[in-house]
């Protein structure tokens, strides 16, 4: 593939609902640009973008993938994200790249949940947005059904660019409204037609794209609502510049498996869609934290992102580059901004799919790969060390779901911690930790078909086989009566004996741990033995009296005792020690302490009251709510962990997916005894089995 200048690069993200046809539509351009010579079908496992084995298994998307074409002078980086919700981040990943998403809809089901969630992240980042709505020779499908879907839900900047004439329930005439010319197709090629009657609708697609057209300006608009007709120069100019601006969000259709409607889009794409040059431009920040304006020049100091990974076992790190200025090629020394190494670039190519093609550098504007820069992972800037600059890095959303990882063979523990580590060089949205306190490993992801791909990937990639359990919840136990005991360790053996007499008084007090302190009269102990009664203590409250969980709020002071002149020790106090704490705590009243979450969740206004039924359900107590951006609430809540381990499918199935939220720890509270009950047969029934 030839080097293209950035006015002439189209970095396009294509993103919607699961199921929309994504990578058909992908497939179906590659296909008709020559860039593949076969069509590959989602089913066959035989896509360019879906081709890591997870995918060609499950028939969806599963991470992002870049394809580029060459149309019409024009290169086409399509980077395909996946739909799932499960794998959002891939499209955080994709839309940091692009310029433009593409957003694919259903002609069956229309606007749906993952429609919102694209256009919500081209807004965001301020990208402009294209329609294609697929699947119109079903003949289920409702073209304009779905269009008024679009506009009710994006407003009047939602522009008809080709619409299909639809007879005896088929769509097979395409009609380019701003040519205003017919076309038929015919082993898959596009044939001009005379133009059909379209009867009143013609007037209604008119008025839609006039007022598409009002909205790009001031002048546009005085024009439009002051009765005047644009002339057809006007409107051809209007969508142009309302596109790259992002003022105007055209809609195409046709068929991807079918081929149908699909050369107008590339044509619509190469005219419309804002280049590389117009859009990949950025403002990054220096080492001061001032920023810095980067343009789009490929004679300019260079400065890249990374904003895709993939970590194979056997070809070793890849990483995805979208350079925003300069040129990066083999042989470059860049900076890594985020550690401050060196990073020399070994060898860069062009990525189809799984497949690379070798390139002698990747121009500014472009999106191309690099391999084994060890020291690098996603969302770090590389650039040249004459302008040190940060750019800014990748957004993911937060692992909502964990589990306890359990490998089905013993001794396995630090392969698997070291395969799932290079899954998370792969996808950032994977959480990984070690519990000190419950001695698992915990394995946090997006979702049950997030997790259930990571296992997959840890088996068929790193050769290692698990289960997954609910974590245990972190309890605590303290005490709420204040008592005096006794410790006596007296043991007689050949030679010294062993003798160390303490009184101690436990009371609850606030303290994360034991506060010790001591008012021993008259040397009835001596004050070397108080760091031992002290450390015994210390080693005592990691298990406590109910379940065998660690001790909080404890206060234990040494106030009476005896000693030994000769068989008194260190030991001995140590272990005097224990007696005193497993004698008084059982009768001082143990009680145990659940962890307690903050819970902010977003949802919909018309799923409020389901939260707030579900938070009661769950033992927890709303603390408000606040009103968010786009019609929607903030429920806040305090929460036991205990409850919330599958919260994240609840908050999914409810509102679709358009629910989200944060659960933090907060504090420890006591436990209601029928909680308190269970966790110490629990604990009882694990310590018999062992």
């Amino acid at each position: 593939m030839k080097q293209y200048h950035a006015k002439n690069i189209l970095n396009i993200a294509i993103a919607g609902h699961s199921g929309a046809g994504k990578t058909s539509i992908a497939e179906a351009m590659l296909y008709l640009s020559g860039a593949t010579d076969r069509f590959g079908k989602v089913g066959e496992g035989s896509t360019v973008c879906d081709f890591d084995p997870e995918e060609i298994k499950r028939k969806i998307t599963v991470t992002t993938a870049v394809a580029p074409l060459e149309w019409k002078n024009h290169k086409i980086n399509l980077i395909d994200a996946p739909g799932l919700f499960d794998f959002e981040g891939g499209m955080c990943e994709a839309v940091r790249a692009a310029d433009s998403v593409l957003v694919a809809v259903s002609g069956k089901s229309g606007v749906s949940v993952g429609t919102e969630k694209a256009v919500e992240a081209a807004n965001k980042r301020g990208l402009a947005k294209i329609f294609f709505v697929n699947g119109l020779c079903d003949e289920s499908a409702r073209f304009y059904k779905v269009f008024e879907d679009l506009k009710a839900s994006f407003g009047p900047s939602v522009c008809p660019v080709v619409v299909p004439f639809i007879e005896d329930g088929k769509a097979n005439i395409y009609i380019n409204m701003l040519e205003y010319k017919a076309y038929d197709y015919q082993n898959g090629k596009p044939v001009e037609v005379k133009m059909p009657d379209m009867g009143t609708r013609l007037e209604g697609l008119r008025t839609a794209i006039y007022e598409a057209v009002a909205e790009t300006s001031d002048e546009m608009f005085e024009k439009y609502f002051s009765g005047e007709q644009f002339t057809p120069e006007e409107v051809i100019v209007g969508v142009s510049k309302g596109v790259k601006s992002g003022t105007i969000s055209p809609v195409f259709c046709g068929d991807a498996l079918l081929m149908r409607g699909m050369e107008q889009f590339l044509d619509g794409l190469t005219w419309l869609a804002p280049c590389a040059e117009e859009k990949s431009g950025e403002i990054g920040s220096d080492v001061d934290g001032n920023p810095v304006e980067l343009s789009v020049n490929d004679d300019a100091a260079a400065a890249a992102i990374v904003f895709k990974t993939i970590a194979d076992p056997f070809i070793g790190k890849l990483s995805y580059l979208k350079v925003i200025s300069g040129k990066v090629g083999t042989d470059s020394q860049l900076i890594n901004m985020r550690t401050g190494n060196v990073e020399r670039i070994g060898k860069t190519v062009m990525m189809r799919g799984k497949k690379q093609e070798d390139a002698p550098y990747i121009g500014a504007g472009d999106i191309g790969a690099v391999l084994k820069l060890q020291g690098v992972s996603t969302g770090d800037t590389l650039c040249s060390p004459a302008r040190k600059v940060t750019l800014e890095g990748i957004t993911y959303p937060n692992a909502t779901l964990s589990m306890a990882v359990v490998p089905k063979n013993k001794g396995e523990e630090d392969k698997v911690a070291q395969g799932i580590f290079r899954l998370v060089d792969e996808d950032p949205t994977i959480q990984f930790t070690t519990n000190a306190e419950t001695h698992q490993m915990v394995l946090s992801g997006m979702g049950e078909q997030h997790l259930d791909i990571i296992i997959s990937k840890l088996r068929n990639k790193f050769g290692v086989e698990v289960t997954l359990q609910k974590p245990r919840v972190p309890y605590r136990e303290t005490i709420r009566k204040k008592v005096q005991v006794q410790g006596r360790y007296k043991k007689q053996t050949g030679g010294h004996g062993q003798f160390g007499d303490i009184w101690v008084e436990f009371e609850p007090c606030d303290s994360e741990g034991l506060e010790f302190g001591e008012r021993v009269v008259g040397g009835a102990v001596p004050k070397n033995f108080f760091p031992a009664v002290e450390k015994g203590l210390r080693e005592s409250i990691g298990k406590g009296p109910l379940a065998g969980y660690p001790v909080v709020g404890l206060r234990a002071t040494l106030y009476d005792g005896s000693y030994h002149p000769v068989d008194s020790s260190e030991m001995s106090f140590k272990m005097a020690a224990n007696l005193a704490y497993k004698a008084g705590m059982p009768i001082a009243n143990p009680v145990l302490l659940e962890p307690i979450g903050t819970l902010k969740c977003t949802v919909p206004d018309a799923n409020m009251g389901d939260v707030m039924g579900e938070v009661n359900k769950r033992r927890g107590r709303v603390l408000g709510m606040n009103p968010a951006e786009n019609g929607r609430q903030v429920v806040e809540a305090e929460v036991p962990m205990a409850e919330m381990h599958d919260f994240t499918t609840f908050v999914r199935q409810s509102t679709q997916g358009r629910g989200s939220f944060t659960f933090d720890f907060c504090r420890y509270e006591e436990a209601p005894p029928q909680v308190a009950q269970k966790v110490i047969e629990e604990a009882k029934a694990a310590e018999a089995q062992e």
